[in-house]
């Protein structure tokens, strides 16, 4: 059986900043929009491609500045996740969406099983060993590291519910980071900040945290900042800022270098 990539598309994943020292790992899932040669342009016009159903606008940017500010490596998803979404359990009807924010995605109805492993087997699986990989070797170097996760959010739906949210935590029973991340960015006073809303950390659907960092008991943070804030490279690397001076001092905490077998 072919692959689904081509010499053409590039790697299923990147690293960035490879050599970090820092103890943490930055991972941003639905970093990228593009589609695999093969698979044409989903059935979907061109604006489509563009928006948020096709990619999380502003993530990759932040993670950049984000690992170069704190001298930590990035994995960083190559692909749309309307082709595979990296964040959700394969099983999960998401995973392989069909309607997006109202909008049908034309090239995954009705895919079969071979076409999933492809996309499988060439973007999901690689990605993910990939971030295993990290965290792996810090862990047996004796180091914890945590694991920071990037998203960003639309600030409107097609069906008209707006998010005033500027940034959201999304956590689930361990809070040591995202409880007193909330309370610094809430300190600033000039941010509107959500607590798990519009939506939290999804034990049954979210994937990448819940399965590399809540199994192992490691520390980490879930960041959702909202998409018209981040849409150019001002904005991007004015919100990684904001994000990096509130977590200074925090990623050193106690509750930042242990492993808590307890909330796993």
């Amino acid at each position: 059986m072919a692959g689904l990539l081509t010499a053409a598309d590039g790697p299923p994943f990147h690293i960035v900043n490879p050599g970090g020292k820092a103890d943490c790992l930055l991972i941003c899932d639905h970093a990228s929009r593009r589609i695999p040669e093969r698979l044409g342009d989903l059935g979907l016009d061109a604006p489509h491609l563009e928006e948020h159903i096709a990619w999380d606008i502003g993530a990759e940017a932040m993670t950049r500045w984000l690992a170069e500010w704190l001298d930590a490596p990035a994995v960083v998803g190559g692909f749309s996740r309307l082709v595979v979404d990296l964040n959700r359990f394969l099983d999960d009807p998401g995973a392989f969406v069909e309607v997006s924010d109202l909008i049908a995605i034309p090239g995954n109805r009705q895919l079969s099983d071979q076409a999933k492993v492809l996309r499988i087997e060439a973007l999901y699986r690689p990605y993910h060993a990939a971030i295993t990989d990290r965290l792996g070797e810090a862990l047996d170097k004796g180091r914890v590291p945590t694991l920071i996760s990037i998203h960003t959010m639309t600030e409107r739906l097609r069906d008209g519910h707006s998010r005033p949210q500027e940034v959201t935590l999304c956590w689930a029973r361990d809070g040591r980071l995202a409880v007193p991340l909330m309370a610094a960015l809430r300190a600033r006073g000039d941010v509107q900040v959500g607590d798990n809303v519009p939506y939290g950390l999804d034990l049954g659907e979210d994937f990448s945290v819940p399965e590399h960092a809540m199994r192992r008991g490691l520390p980490h943070l879930q960041i959702e900042v909202r998409q018209d804030l981040v849409g150019d490279d001002a904005g991007a690397h004015r919100w990684a800022g904001i994000l990096l001076d509130a977590m200074a001092g925090l990623l050193a905490s106690p509750a930042a270098t242990a492993i808590e077998h307890h909330w796993t």
